[in-house]
């Protein structure tokens, strides 16, 4: 809505007209590629960053934004680095960073904790070992929802409790005796212990219906992306006195780059191309940066917008991306979207088929990743 308003503000008297796809990231991508090969694309089109349009840019088919990049200088106001350098191939960008999202963070209702009588729990760990006092009142500990939240769960408690190191061995640099190692199976016990933890009936379709769990208080914590933050904010929450926000769940402070980008189709109408280029400078301007992300629970993608209204949360992500050193890559950014499948069908079957074993599912993982293209 940010940025249907900003873009109708605009001069010319153009209008943002949505073309919105129902379901999740994986149904819209499909068809937005083949609505852009078979001649009918958007005139813009969101995707996260990754490898998803390269087949359209390949073809020909995606707009080249490298002279409005080059003369609003966006390489040196987007920060980190990767999230231009994902929007560029052979040295011509194609899209532009409108958000930095991180998927590491896990959600606590800070009045569950207070009316159960327990301290509020400073890491995974401790809400683990506050679990059967939550479900003595009745209390879920940690909620989730179906299909690819499961998948976020187990990459963060892969970063939080293996740590950053046997997250790029496995996923990055395809180590299988890291994928496969103590610290490894570490993870994998702690999951096991997760998936005990959370009734499989009780799981929810949405992941915002989960977070509305922690919101209402029939659940005790929720793990998912900075974008919980917007819920919270639309339920009149205040970071730091109703909920907590623990970054890397309260482990390693580390955040990874995922967040969305918008790509231009090409279109023969000049018009169109010219409010193309309207709209990517839009997006990315000072004032819409900050009015889109305080809203959208993401971190703006440069670092000289004003951020004076920023919460506790965002203050918290900021925080950890001044330095380098604690930015990950998401996983679209080191594997293929065939790749990402095939583990995602591990992790959902390991979370819905307790006969599974937490050493069958590391090892098919590992198999997967061995096979995998580089």
């Amino acid at each position: 809505k940010v940025f249907a308003d900003s873009f109708n503000a605009l001069p010319g008297g153009d209008k943002w007209v949505d073309g919105a796809i129902g379901g999740s990231g994986d149904t819209a991508r499909p068809i937005i590629i083949s609505r852009t090969q078979g001649g009918n694309p958007p005139c813009a089109t969101q995707f996260n960053p990754g490898h998803d349009a390269d087949e359209l840019i390949g073809a020909g088919l995606m707009q080249d934004l490298t002279d409005l990049a080059t003369k609003e200088n966006w390489k040196g106001l987007v920060r980190p680095a990767s999230q231009l350098e994902g929007c560029t191939k052979d040295g011509k960008v194609y899209c532009v960073p409108v958000n930095l999202h991180s998927a590491q963070w896990m959600w606590t209702n800070r009045k569950v904790f207070d009316d159960a009588g327990l301290p509020q729990p400073k890491n995974l760990e401790e809400l683990i070992a506050d679990a059967p006092k939550l479900k003595e009142k009745g209390i879920m500990p940690l909620s989730l929802a179906q299909g690819w939240t499961v998948q976020l769960l187990i990459n963060d408690v892969t970063v939080g409790v293996g740590g950053l190191d046997l997250y790029l061995k496995t996923y990055k640099d395809r180590d299988i005796a890291a994928a496969t190692g103590p610290e490894s199976q570490k993870v994998w016990k702690v999951l096991d212990g997760i998936r005990n933890m959370i009734d499989p009936k009780a799981q929810v379709p949405q992941w915002n219906d989960a977070v509305s769990q922690v919101i209402t208080g029939k659940a005790a914590a929720n793990i998912m992306g900075d974008w919980a933050r917007g819920e919270f904010s639309v339920a009149k929450m205040a970071a730091g006195k109703d909920y907590d926000c623990l970054p890397g769940l309260g482990y390693a402070q580390v955040l990874d780059t995922g967040g969305d980008v918008f790509f231009f189709p090409k279109s023969k109408d000049a018009a169109v191309t010219a409010e193309q280029m309207k709209m990517a400078s839009m997006m990315i301007s000072k004032p819409v940066q900050v009015a889109f992300n305080l809203k959208k629970g993401s971190l703006p993608i440069r670092a000289d917008v004003d951020l004076a209204a920023a919460d506790d949360c965002m203050k918290k992500g900021l925080k950890i991306l001044e330095d380098p050193k604690n930015i990950l890559p998401s996983n679209r950014q080191m594997m293929q979207a065939d790749t990402i499948n095939q583990i995602a069908d591990v992790q959902n079957e390991f979370f819905t088929n307790l006969k599974m074993t937490p050493d069958d599912a590391m090892k098919k993982i590992a198999d997967i990743i061995k096979n995998a293209p580089k």
